[in-house]
């Protein structure tokens, strides 16, 4: 029994969507993709399916969620205070801890086989990173790894370290969801209401604070198509586009 690896990803850009309604289609994927997996596994006629992979782009309206590991007194916002900020609170199943997703960031979804790739968790992690790397140093800007944190961070071990790019993923079944969230005109002061992903001695910043100027709708899809155009590389995949 031969199984290919199919290295075409189906991609689509949600707009504007609710967190949780983009967690049930990321589960809606998962699912079919481990529900194929099971189906090869147990046919005796060979007549094996190639998996799907897909990734999703979407911005979220002002939400906070917890990892499954998280501790929720690293959120530091009150029920009156989140309804004040107009921004929800959420405990998902992801790896990582407390983060925020609002207006402004470009968070990106691979729901994957990593057996169409290469199953190894931390390799994948590594290159997520590499990708938004890559992106913003097309914008000058020095992306580096922090040792024991995920993300994307700059001026890494000086006192003035910040992460512009959070981390946090699933998998099961070597099928991945969740994903990154890199900060382009978002507003930062909504990280003031949390201990981002538990460190409580660095910041966070965007694009915009680094490059000190605004991006417009043009500018942020240009960053999603630089997204694109690293993924591809870094993970030697090609995109097919999907109709909304």
């Amino acid at each position: 029994m031969t199984i290919t690896q199919n290295k075409t990803i189906q991609f689509q850009d949600l707009g504007i969507t609710d967190y949780m309604d983009a967690f049930a289609k990321q589960e809606q994927l998962m699912k079919s993709i481990i529900d194929l997996k099971t189906t090869n596994r147990d046919r005796t006629d060979g007549n094996i399916e190639e998996t799907p992979n897909y990734f999703l782009f979407v911005e979220h309206p002002h939400v906070y969620t917890l990892g499954k590991s998280g501790d929720e007194h690293n959120m530091l916002a009150n029920e009156h205070k989140l309804k004040e900020i107009n921004a929800t609170f959420v405990k998902t199943n992801r790896g990582g801890d407390i983060t925020y997703h609002g207006f402004g960031q470009i968070v990106g979804y691979p729901i994957v086989d990593l057996d169409n790739f290469k199953s190894d968790i931390h390799l994948y992690m590594r290159n997520l990173e590499e990708v938004i790397i890559r992106v913003i140093e097309e914008y000058g800007l020095k992306g580096e790894r922090s040792e024991g944190e995920t993300g994307v961070w700059l001026d890494v071990g000086r006192p003035y370290a910040r992460k512009i790019c959070a981390l946090g993923v699933k998998t099961s079944k070597w099928v991945t969801m969740h994903g990154f969230a890199l900060n382009v005109n978002t507003d930062l002061r909504y990280f003031e209401y949390i201990i981002p992903c538990g460190i409580k001695d660095k910041a966070v910043t965007s694009l915009a604070r680094e490059l000190e100027r605004n991006f417009t709708e043009e500018e942020t899809a240009e960053v999603k198509e630089k997204i694109k155009k690293h993924f591809i590389d870094v993970f030697g995949a090609r995109f097919e586009i999907l109709n909304k």
